[in-house]
């Protein structure tokens, strides 16, 4: 088994090819950062021939990961492999709001962002009128990578604005909520 990997800014790719494959259930991927325990993130089902194989981590916070994929025949014996190297996830160059997903949504949507320098950081959705209707973060952060769950189960469907400020930064985005 061949196994490689490719990051992008906080997301990383792995890809992996087979030679040969009898009796593959699949493939399970596991992560570990530091000295915690190795952690199941995901399942790739096995084709049982000579295939290609990728799988997405996406959003990772600045850090060292390892990865490895057990691979799981149909009668349960597995085996490891395990990436040679560590994957390092770098601070970020610059601050940024990136767009919700999914947009439109209901109730629950994503919000990333990275703060390129430690700062306070303030994350704040307001509604057509420009009334503040939520303050989802309000706080010192440290350069990195930030991914927040936004809940908009108590509000009226229609437009919002979400808009990150930290130092000298600030940017908006459009949130579109159905209700």
């Amino acid at each position: 088994l061949y196994l490689k990997h490719f990051v992008n800014q906080n997301n990383l790719r792995l890809q992996w090819q087979t030679s040969e494959e009898l009796n593959n259930s699949g493939f399970e991927i596991e992560r570990k950062s530091g000295n915690e325990n190795w952690s199941k993130i995901g399942f790739v089902k096995g084709k049982n021939k000579p295939s290609e194989y990728y799988y997405e981590d996406k959003n990772l916070s600045t850090g060292t990961y390892n990865y490895r994929l057990k691979q799981i025949d149909y009668n349960g014996n597995f085996e490891y492999f395990e990436l040679n190297n560590l994957i390092e996830i770098e601070k970020p160059e610059k601050f940024e709001l990136s767009q919700n997903y999914p947009n439109p949504f209901n109730p629950t949507t994503n919000i990333n962002y990275q703060i390129a320098k430690d700062n306070f950081a303030k994350l704040t959705v307001y509604d057509v009128t420009g009334k503040e209707v939520a303050t989802i973060v309000n706080e010192y952060k440290k350069s990195g990578y930030y991914s927040v769950l936004f809940d908009a189960s108590k509000l009226a469907g229609g437009i919002y604005f979400c808009r990150l400020i930290a130092g000298d930064y600030s940017s908006v985005k459009k949130l579109i909520l159905l209700k």
